[in-house]
């Protein structure tokens, strides 16, 4: 991949981010942390409805099948990593609520289309802390 395409991903990334975080908050969500980052990982978004945390992963490609195909279980296994880094240290400062019940989902983005979000589109093997 060259500089150049590099550059645009990147910022086609932030961008996709930027409009799922749009999307999320007019189906109700309140968005908590965007690019939230420890030293086990990295959330797209974390955000929340009531009492629900959803930890969800933006990806945007050129078709649906390719945007919801690309989260490879690697990916994942560093996402929930992260999510229990953020529960944990969250506990500990008193932000987050031990009775909040998490999700990981995905909104896959395609140029031309509303987002897609899946909810819950994948499980954690292990409860949190």
């Amino acid at each position: 991949m060259t500089k150049l395409k590099r550059k645009k991903a990147y910022h086609w990334g932030h961008m996709a981010e930027f409009l799922a975080a749009g999307y999320l908050m007019l189906k109700g969500y309140r968005i908590i942390q965007r690019r939230y980052k420890c030293k086990l990982g990295e959330v797209d978004i974390i955000a929340s409805k009531g009492d629900m945390l959803a930890f969800v992963e933006v990806k945007a490609r050129r078709n649906m099948v390719s945007a919801l195909e690309s989260l490879s279980f690697n990916q994942r296994q560093r996402i929930i990593r992260a999510a229990d880094w953020y529960m944990a240290s969250g506990q500990k400062r008193g932000n987050v609520n031990k009775d909040f019940q998490c999700r990981f989902d995905l909104v896959a983005l395609v140029p031309w289309r509303w987002p897609a979000h899946m909810k819950n589109a994948w499980q954690a093997e292990r409860e949190f802390r």
